[in-house]
C-alpha cells in the first residue's frame, strides 16, 4: 500500500512527488514518458529554466527525486478505481497498485489541425500557446489558425508580438460584421479560403498553400483548435468536469472524490509549465496534510513513517 500514487510525470506530478518525498511518504509515480510538449525544442516561461529542452527538464526532475526514494514506473495506467477509502490502479501489464491518496497529473493533448505538413513543423514553428512561444515569434509573419470564429481572440493576442498577423479560417466563414470590424481596426488580415498544405524546411514554416493555388508566405503558425484529456481516468473515477473539459477542482487541488487530487493542465485552463508545477506543489502539501490526519487517527507513530 502506497501513501500516494501519482499518475503523470510532467511538471505537476514531479513537483508533487518532490514535496511528498520530502515528507517521507511512500510515493509511486506512474508515467508513459510522452508529455504534451515532447515535440518542442524549448520550454519557456519557467524562471531559472527558461529555454531548456523539455526532455532535459524532466530528466533533471526524475534525478532529483531519487534521493527522496520516490518509485518511478514507466507504464500506461489503464484503470483507476476508488473503493472503501483507498485507490486501486492497474497498469498496461496488469500490475495492481493500491494507495491511500491519488493524484492525477495526466494533462491534456492538443487537437492538431488536420493540415498536410503540420507534423514536421509542430513544436518548432507551429504552436498552440503564445505565452510559451510568442517571444520567439516576435516581428515575424504570424498565421493564426481557427475555424469559424475560434481564432479571433488568438489573432488579437498575437498583435502583442507582431504587427504582421493573418487569421486563417480554413474554408469557413462565420465571422460576423463586428468581428470583421475589430480585426480590420487592429490591422489583422483574414483569409477564409481552404488550406491545402503547409510547406517548410528544417522545422521552419515558409508558406501556406491554399486550395485555390494561392501561396501565402508565413513564418509561424499558432492554432486555436482546443484540447482534450490525455486519458479517461477522470471519467472512470467519477470526477466532475467544467464546460471547458477540464476536471473541476476545489481548494488545494481537491476533486469531488475524497482523497483524489488533480493538478496541472488536466485541471486548469492556464496551461503553462510553471503553473502546473505550482499546482503540483499545492496538491503535495494538501495530500500530506490528509495523510498526517489519517495516520494520527489510526496510530500516531505512523505519522512520521
Amino acid at each position: 500500500m502506497y501513501d500516494v500514487i501519482i499518475i503523470g510525470g510532467g511538471p505537476a506530478g514531479l513537483n508533487a512527488a518532490m514535496v511528498l518525498g520530502r515528507c517521507r511518504r511512500k510515493v509511486l509515480l506512474l508515467d508513459t514518458g510522452k508529455p504534451r510538449n515532447r515535440w518542442s525544442h524549448s520550454m519557456n516561461g519557467f524562471i531559472t529554466r527558461d529555454g531548456i529542452d523539455p526532455k532535459e527538464f524532466l530528466e533533471i526532475g526524475r534525478t532529483e527525486l531519487q534521493k527522496y526514494k520516490v518509485e518511478f514506473v514507466c507504464k500506461l495506467v489503464k484503470t483507476a478505481t476508488y473503493s472503501k477509502g483507498h485507490f486501486v490502479v492497474n497498469d498496461e501489464d496488469g500490475t495492481v497498485y493500491t494507495s491511500h491518496k491519488l493524484l492525477l497529473a495526466t494533462g491534456l493533448k492538443d487537437k492538431l489541425p488536420e493540415l498536410p505538413g503540420i507534423e514536421e513543423l509542430y513544436g518548432k514553428t507551429v504552436h498552440h500557446c503564445q505565452y510559451c512561444d510568442g517571444w520567439e515569434s516576435g516581428d515575424k509573419a504570424i498565421a493564426v489558425y481557427g475555424k469559424d470564429r475560434r481564432g479571433i481572440g488568438q489573432s488579437l493576442a498575437m498583435k502583442t508580438w507582431s504587427d504582421n498577423v493573418t487569421l486563417y479560417t480554413d474554408g469557413t466563414n462565420k465571422l460576423v460584421q463586428s468581428d470583421w470590424d475589430k480585426l480590420k481596426l487592429n490591422g489583422i488580415a483574414v483569409c477564409t479560403d481552404k488550406i491545402d498544405r503547409l510547406e517548410g524546411a528544417d522545422g521552419k514554416l515558409q508558406r501556406i498553400v491554399l486550395r485555390n493555388g494561392d501561396v501565402r508566405e508565413q513564418q509561424v503558425m499558432f492554432f486555436s483548435t482546443g484540447t482534450k484529456q490525455q486519458c479517461d481516468l477522470g471519467v472512470q473515477l467519477g470526477c466532475e468536469f467544467t464546460n471547458k473539459g477540464v476536471i473541476k477542482t476545489r481548494r488545494l487541488q481537491k476533486s469531488n472524490i475524497p482523497g483524489l487530487f488533480v493538478a496541472g493542465d488536466a485541471a486548469r485552463d492556464v496551461q503553462m509549465v510553471i503553473v502546473a508545477a505550482a499546482e503540483g506543489a499545492k496538491a503535495g502539501v494538501a495530500i500530506n496534510m490528509e495523510l498526517e490526519q489519517l495516520y494520527l487517527e489510526r496510530e500516531p507513530a505512523l505519522a512520521k513513517s
